[in-house]
């Protein structure tokens, strides 16, 4: 079975206003590196902080190490009288902090306001291939499915204390940068490569690390490193996701193996198919994934467990992949409990439910997804000796 493993990145949060704090300086100070294992670094804003995984080959592996990674950056959060929130996005305004760093620099002059805003917290699954000629066959035969991925995950309603209309803003807020979203499909790794150079030498980019395709082969592990997902507020949620895109990676490399062609849908249809899951989340419809016509979220999701229905069956997965699914389509994802927990404010205190969110209530919200974050990290945080606590700056 292959194995998997992931990066969320995490919000640092004042626990009374909820305001972003830029004190990832402060949780990561003194610490050091000690043997593989889970971890915490540096992300562009130092009102954020980044978690790794292990490899794993389970789902309880999985969920453990990702509780793991997030009683560790709150316990440092903590010792600073902060909290840590997996929020997509921060619902409330504030300054954010560019973490001190040369590439960084150099982003915030390059890019400018795109930099500059770019406070978001994104959720990378990493799956494990054979070689990066598999990982390109990967990336072919995925594409057209990621969005379902981002309707699911989808945690950021609030942007700089404004509602959007969005179930995922991070998504719009991402795509600002000029390599970000759904590729073609490429057909061989060497014109993955070909296209990786083009870009490059256009002179926009500043290096192959800003190569932001929603999915992309790993510069750093032998993986596929998916990226559409935003940090679920849900630590079980998160394991869900990684586990889907596991199925992905190996129905793909089945369908190379059965003479399986990639669909070769426009690349205009899956940013269509993206911009809608962004937008609506669960609460309407989505893009299929086969005709790229609407469809009941409900109903594109369940396609989605259909389509991987063999390969999670064969990995003893589809029974836990149902469950999480089912539990997700009832209550809502990440984006429907910030705004529910801004509507019980509201309620609480004699506000109209649907009046514009007040500080006040977007704190609510705020506090609301630090509670959920920690949600059964704590039983997990010392089960391992020797956790990493790496001091990383990205370069």
């Amino acid at each position: 079975m292959r194995t998997f493993g992931v990066e969320e990145e995490l919000l640092i949060v004042d626990p009374v206003t909820g305001e972003p704090l830029a004190l990832a300086d402060a949780l990561l100070n003194g610490s050091h590196p000690q043997q593989t294992g889970t971890g915490l670094s540096y992300e562009l804003k130092l009102e954020q902080i980044e978690t790794q995984t292990r490899p794993c080959h389970s789902y309880a592996d999985l969920l453990h190490q990702i509780r793991r990674g997030r009683a560790m950056a709150s316990e440092a959060a903590r010792k600073q009288g902060a909290r840590i929130a997996a929020l997509a996005t921060s619902p409330l305004a504030s300054t954010t902090h560019t973490t001190p760093d040369r590439r960084y620099a150099e982003m915030l002059e390059r890019f400018g306001l795109t930099a500059h805003e770019q406070l978001t917290c994104g959720f990378h699954v990493h799956t494990s291939v054979e070689s990066p000629e598999e990982g390109v066959v990967v990336l072919d035969h995925i594409r057209d499915k990621l969005a379902v991925l981002s309707a699911l995950s989808a945690n950021s309603p609030y942007w700089r204390g404004l509602p959007t209309g969005f179930d995922s803003y991070r998504i719009q807020a991402w795509n600002r940068w000029p390599t970000s979203g759904p590729s073609a499909v490429f057909g061989s790794l060497t014109a993955y490569r070909r296209m990786v150079s083009r870009l490059m030498d256009t002179g926009v980019l500043l290096d192959e690390g800003m190569i932001y395709f929603d999915a992309r082969i790993s510069r750093n592990h032998p993986t596929v490193e998916v990226r559409v997902a935003d940090v679920c507020l849900r630590s079980e949620d998160a394991a869900l996701i990684a586990v889907l895109v596991r199925a992905l990676v190996e129905t793909a490399s089945l369908e190379m193996l059965d003479g399986v062609e990639p669909s070769s849908v426009p690349t205009a249809l899956l940013r269509m198919a993206s911009w809608q899951a962004s937008n609506v989340g669960l609460r309407g419809d989505l893009l299929d994934f086969g005709e790229f016509r609407p469809e009941p979220a409900a109903e594109v999701v369940w396609a989605l467990v259909d389509y991987l229905s063999p390969v999670l069956d064969d990995q003893g997965e589809l029974g836990l992949v149902k469950a999480g699914i089912a539990d997700i389509l009832e209550r809502g994802n990440g984006a429907h409990e910030q705004r529910e927990a801004v509507t019980r404010f509201n309620r609480k205190h004699q506000s109209h439910p649907e009046s514009p969110p007040s500080p006040e209530a977007l704190a609510a919200a705020v506090g609301h997804a630090a509670r959920v974050t920690v949600r059964g990290a704590s039983a997990d945080a010392h089960r391992d000796p020797a956790p990493i606590l790496g001091r990383v700056r990205r370069a």
